[in-house]
């Protein structure tokens, strides 16, 4: 299967040319590649929202660039002080949760030794239990030798 290509090169004013690839075979176009013409000139492009605000750049001096720049710093401001108290909220938290955690473990302590002494407790109870109880028929003869005659 072969395939028929065209390329064409057209070099703009900034020295990044864009190679426009045509397949005549499969009728797809391709998407245009931006390559530097020569290998070390400048780097990537700039993108085209920093090319209009360099070509439209504000005198630092005018009242509109005071207010951007004071808005910009009222934002960042209020940014970095949600990010502080974010930060705080969160160490607080932490702290509550491990002081919980402690008092969880104490109380994991306390209830597992009142086990220990419960447990201990009901096998002595039941031991004495079951050496204080005769076996029926011993303590049916044992006890009325006189009444069986009757």
């Amino acid at each position: 299967m072969s395939k028929a290509s065209q390329q064409s090169s057209t070099a703009g004013a900034n020295g990044i040319s864009v190679i426009h690839t045509q397949a005549h075979a499969s009728g797809l176009q391709q998407v245009p590649q931006v390559v530097p013409v020569s290998p070390g000139g400048g780097g990537k492009a700039a993108p085209p929202s920093k090319q209009s605000k360099k070509s439209s750049s504000m005198d630092r001096n005018s009242d509109e660039y005071r207010q951007r720049r004071e808005r910009n710093n009222m934002a960042v401001k209020k940014s970095r002080l949600k990010s502080k108290q974010k930060a705080q909220d969160t160490l607080q938290r932490v702290n509550q949760l491990k002081e919980e955690n402690e008092r969880l473990e104490a109380k994991i302590k306390l209830l597992t030794k009142e086990l220990s002494v419960l447990k201990d407790l009901f096998l002595e109870h039941a031991h004495n239990l079951a050496d204080n109880v005769q076996p029926m028929s011993t303590e049916s003869t044992t006890a009325n030798p006189d009444n069986t005659g009757q």
